[in-house]
């Protein structure tokens, strides 16, 4: 049995310049989460870390951040676990990379004679890791654009000794009509299959995702930390195991938990709400600085509610990675007996009660969206509900701040 741990798009240095103050924060539990895909390594006793592309997040990076790395890897030289890195697009291999400025391979205790740190390059796609007995492909392009697909000369390639195990790694995008045409790399599930691979090991997108393609398995296995804010897929790498029995031969790939990052969606009815502290004070009990929070307000909100989100988000901020409250809730139209039709009020709230409701009826049948003239009934319907809602409260002799 061979056993991989396969990680992609770490992602270490990135600027993160939307958390403010929690960039460092961030920027550190992604350097935990390498460091836990190491742990899992020397725990799994895997016989190859495999590095997908976007170790780092850009080719300028302090020498501090590039021993760091080299410390952790040292650390699965100790154990002969061989470490199999290829370039990605924002760390890749042109004439100002990262891999160029620093020697990685001897930074982490791997010599020339060895191959326990091995940088894939285009002089070096490939690499027979003898004591794996496995051959790792790792098509390498010495500008971030690919001029054609990385797959392209590997499809039923031989001459790879008596290796058991023939391995691919690429950082691209797998072809989606209409969604990866400007990729910087691309390639199709038809090369995948055509390449004969027992695996392919695949990183660029940011969540894990597993295939196959003829008698290939391929999988991406997504940012061991998220990188950005909405990814909450993020955080996982996978425990590849290629086992040959009786000449049949299984692939298994397991997801394993490495980040520390959480998610969580709230979408919480407006009419439960007394106030804004008192909205405040219920998000307050979610308080954790490792989860990212996305609450919506949602329902009808009674007249009296009056919510002003950048004042919420503020006085959250120290208690959550990142908080984001939206409020796509709707003012309540008039309940009970309307006033006299010849009254200001009674006048006042007929019309807009009418118009509104021809409005929402247009959206419901049409669909949402402008019509020809530009105009969009269900943004204009809840834009005269908010108007009913401060109508009403002035006429009834509320202070209304606007």
């Amino acid at each position: 049995m061979l056993r991989i741990i396969h990680t992609a798009d770490v992602h270490l240095g990135a600027r993160h310049d939307d958390l403010g103050e929690q960039a460092s924060a961030q920027r550190e539990r992604q350097f935990a989460a390498f460091s836990a895909t190491v742990d899992l390594a020397l725990a799994e006793k895997s016989d190859i870390l495999l590095i997908a592309g976007d170790l780092f997040d850009s080719n300028v990076q302090p020498k501090r951040s590039v021993e760091r790395v080299a410390a952790q890897l040292q650390r699965l030289v100790g154990s002969k676990i061989r470490t199999v890195i290829v370039p990605g697009t924002h760390d890749s291999y042109d004439r100002a990379s990262i891999y160029r400025a620093y020697d990685l391979k001897t930074l982490a205790g791997s010599h020339p004679a060895d191959d326990l740190v091995t940088i894939l390059t285009p002089e070096r796609p490939s690499v027979h890791l003898k004591a794996c007995d496995a051959v790792i492909h790792g098509p390498v392009f010495p500008t971030k654009r690919a001029p054609y697909s990385p797959l392209r000369d590997l499809a039923g390639a031989a001459g790879d000794g008596p290796a058991t195990w023939r391995i691919g790694m690429v950082h691209g995008s797998v072809a989606i009509p209409g969604k990866t045409d400007r990729d910087d790399v691309v390639f199709t599930t038809e090369e995948i299959g055509a390449t004969g691979f027992d695996y392919l090991a695949l990183g660029h997108w940011h969540s894990v995702q597993q295939s196959r393609a003829g008698g290939v398995t391929y999988a991406y296995a997504g940012a061991p930390e998220a990188v950005a804010l909405d990814q909450d897929r993020a955080g996982k790498v996978l425990l590849v195991e290629l086992e040959e029995v009786d000449g049949r031969r299984s692939i298994t790939v397991q997801e394993r938990q490495v980040g520390t990052t959480k998610f969580e969606k709230l979408e919480i009815d407006a009419a439960s709400i007394d106030s804004q502290p008192a909205l405040i004070a219920t998000l307050e009990r979610k308080a954790d600085p490792d989860l990212v929070i996305d609450a919506r307000v949602v329902g009808v909100r009674p007249d009296e509610l009056d919510l002003h989100l950048d004042e919420i988000e503020a006085a959250l901020a120290a208690s959550f990675l990142k908080v984001r409250v939206r409020d796509v809730s709707l003012p309540a139209l008039t309940e009970g007996a309307l006033p006299p039709v010849d009254t200001i009020a009674g006048a006042f709230i007929r019309e807009l009660e009418a118009r509104i409701a021809e409005l929402e009826a247009a959206t419901s049948t049409d669909g949402s969206g402008p019509d020809p003239a530009g105009r969009d009934p269900a943004a204009e319907a809840a834009e005269l509900r908010d108007a009913l809602r401060l109508g009403r409260l002035l006429l009834a002799g509320h202070e209304v701040s606007l």
